[in-house]
């Protein structure tokens, strides 16, 4: 059977070769080969179960593990049952309003709480058999109790307050898919996935995909770069040039990708904005001269600062430069170099001076002329997702699980491949794509 088929893909560990035996295939074709351009971008998909709040997350946890418990050892859980647990859990938990407000809604929580707890402790008592406590539902309830209560000084269980939760990349959203987990990216709030689609880009050949993957959704794009290259070594498909948007690259990974893969990494580093950056642009960091012998910065008013120190941002290393508190509140342009009212002016270096000129270099790279038209052929891969999305519904994923998810997304793009090389070989010409009317009136008049 087909769910069969799909179930030992994953167990073996062998999600990709579907996508691996039609690439080898495109190769000797000659409709595909390494180097050249690619281009990679990620969308995010949605779980293929109920997005439910953190009520509904610890009520229907309780239900799932009870329900486990009627099903597995019905004798053990019957002496248990406390009054009122078939009004609250002899259906799907959904919550829409609570009264009381947040009081209301902690008093539910911390029933909810009880009547886990007493199941809980229940099953680690002696006498209770082992193997129930290895219950997939069983530890999925113990884990959502981890995340969402707390002993108080008195030893009495407590709801937690949102901001003492967990990150969203520990926690989870339902009891029955682990991996769907809560992320906001854009103002756009989802629980699930993220999928990452990487396709060539090449004047001369189908646009084809090359590699698919799913993480979850709280992982950075950036993070999966390593594992991209890795995978496109493996089939001998590495791209000489790989163009990505703002959420990939760093200068440590532009580093990495040309010294381990011989790729070169084409995006924009994002600069300093909002509060962060200086109120004129010209006291920017790029401004700032680095003396990498004595480990000192000159601003543009010609002051040096202090030795810099090594600093820790978000487990990563930096390094940062501060400025004589004296000099910098004495300085006739702090206006126009800080925005804090007393503070003196600090700079944030990268770790090394490779990455610091690196960095530099691609912020002066990307506002010439000739580094946007290179760049713009990123923009294609918008069709892919588009495609993806809205032709082959890789929107919602039909599985559970992050493994299944990502033989979903793999299958997917199988299925793109399938459609564009046959579009390829009918019409062996790129079709020119649609200009909007306003955009080609301002193209005419030179107005771009």
């Amino acid at each position: 059977m087909l769910c069969e088929f799909r179930a030992r893909l994953v167990e073996g560990g062998a999600t990709e070769r579907v996508l691996n035996l039609m690439l080898r295939h495109l190769t000797a074709a000659g409709l595909l080969k390494a180097g050249g351009r690619q281009r990679t971008d990620a969308t995010h998909v949605l779980a293929a179960v109920r997005r439910t709040s953190r009520l509904e997350l610890v009520g229907e946890s309780v239900r799932a593990a009870l329900e486990e418990l009627a099903r597995q050892d019905p004798d053990f859980l019957a002496p248990l049952i406390q009054p009122g647990w078939d009004k609250r859990y002899g259906h799907r938990v959904e919550i829409a309003k609570v009264p009381g407000g947040a009081a209301g809604v902690t008093a539910l929580a911390e029933t909810f709480g009880e009547d886990g707890r007493l199941l809980l402790t229940a099953l680690w008592q002696p006498s209770a058999s082992p193997g129930l406590r290895r219950l997939r539902q069983i530890e999925i309830l113990r884990q959502v109790f981890t995340h969402h209560f707390y002993w108080d000084a008195a030893g009495a269980l407590r709801w937690r307050d949102g901001h003492r939760l967990p990150p969203a990349s520990l926690r989870f959203d339902s009891p029955y898919d682990t991996d769907a987990h809560y992320c906001v990216k854009n103002g756009l709030e989802w629980s699930g996935y993220r999928a990452h689609l990487t396709e060539c880009c090449d004047a001369e050949r189908p646009e084809v995909v090359v590699h698919a993957t799913a993480a979850i959704a709280p992982v950075q794009d950036g993070t999966l770069l390593e594992e991209i290259h890795t995978d496109l070594a493996a089939v001998r498909l590495l791209p000489a040039e790989h163009l990505v948007d703002a959420a990939y690259p760093t200068p440590a990974r532009i580093v990495h990708a040309r010294k381990a893969h011989g790729v070169t990494l084409t995006g924009p580093i994002p600069t300093a904005s909002g509060r962060t950056a200086p109120p004129d642009p010209a006291f920017a960091k790029a401004a700032f001269s680095a003396d990498w012998d004595t480990r000192r910065l000159t601003c543009p008013a010609g002051h040096k600062s202090l030795p810099w120190k090594p600093l820790t941002l978000n487990q990563r290393p930096y390094l940062q430069a501060s400025f004589p508190t004296a000099t910098c509140r004495a300085c006739p342009q702090r206006s126009r170099c800080t925005r804090t009212v007393d503070q003196p002016r600090s700079v944030t270096l990268q770790p090394t001076r490779e990455l610091h000129e690196i960095q530099l270099g691609n912020w002066a790279d990307q506002h010439t002329q000739a580094w946007k038209d290179r760049y713009a052929a990123r923009a294609g891969v918008e069709a892919l997702n588009s495609q993806a999305v809205r032709a082959l519904g890789l929107r919602r994923t039909r599985y559970r699980g992050l493994p299944k998810t990502r033989l979903h997304t793999q299958l997917t793009a199988a299925a793109c491949n399938l459609v564009r090389v046959a579009d390829w070989i009918h019409t062996p010409t790129r079709t020119q794509r649609r200009t909007a009317r306003f955009h080609a009136l301002c193209l005419t008049l030179g107005l771009t």
